[in-house]
This record gives structure tokens, sequence and C-alpha cells, in this order.
């Protein structure tokens, strides 16, 4: 049986490669997601990957989103020092979502499905 990281791909690239570039930092991963989400038709690792990065970075951007908001209105209540409370918390979130990308990266270069809590049972679905 073969195994879901083998087999064509329409980007030219193995399959577990495209997965792993799917979660490379620094926005790399994010346009790359979308280019297989748009051109990907053949392997469904691949494409499940690319949804699962975005889902992943769309939750996060959300998530910072929020915490900017608040810190903007903690700010404006002269409690600004909770704010830089909240931005550590930011901090830290930013520096999960490394971790999270790392660990995606050496999954998917493994050739494994890994799914991702929430966002990984609606990446399958997509994909």
């Amino acid at each position: 049986m073969a195994s879901p990281a083998s087999g064509p791909t329409n980007l030219g690239v193995a399959p577990n490669v495209g997965g792993l570039l799917c979660y490379v930092p620094c926005c790399i991963g994010f346009i790359f997601s979308i280019v297989v989400v748009i051109v990907e038709k053949q392997s469904r690792f691949v494409r499940f990957h690319a949804f699962q990065s975005l889902l992943l970075h769309a939750a996060v951007f959300v998530v910072s989103i929020g915490f900017y908001v608040v810190q903007i209105v903690l700010v404006a209540v002269n409690l600004g020092a909770v704010g830089v409370l909240v931005s550590l918390l930011n901090l830290v979130i930013g520096l999960g979502l490394f971790g999270v990308s790392i660990l995606m990266m050496i999954k998917a270069n493994g050739g494994e499905q890994f799914a991702l809590p929430v966002v990984g049972d609606m990446a399958k679905k997509w994909a």
C-alpha cells in the first residue's frame, strides 16, 4: 500500500516536500499553501497540509487581532501595564505558532498526515 506522501503532484515536488513547505514560517508557507489550494489537484496529502496550514494561520491571526484590540482598549482606559501582559501573551502565542510550524514541518517531511485539534478535522474534509 502506498503512503499518503507518495504519488504525483501538480507542483512538481515530492508530496512530503510540498507538505513541509506549507508550514515554512515568515509568510512563505502561507503563500505556498494558497498556491497549493489553487493548483494542486492530485495529492490529497499536500492539499491537507495546505488547508491545515491556512486554517492554523487564520486562527492565530484572529486571536492576535483580538489581543491588539484588547491592548488598545486597556491603553484607552489607562491600564497600559495590563496591556504589556497582553502583549507578552501575544508573543507567547507567536512563539507557539513557530514551534507548531516546526513540528508540522517534521511530520509532513516524514510523510505523516498529522491532524492538529479542530483545524485538522476541517482540513481533512476540505482536502
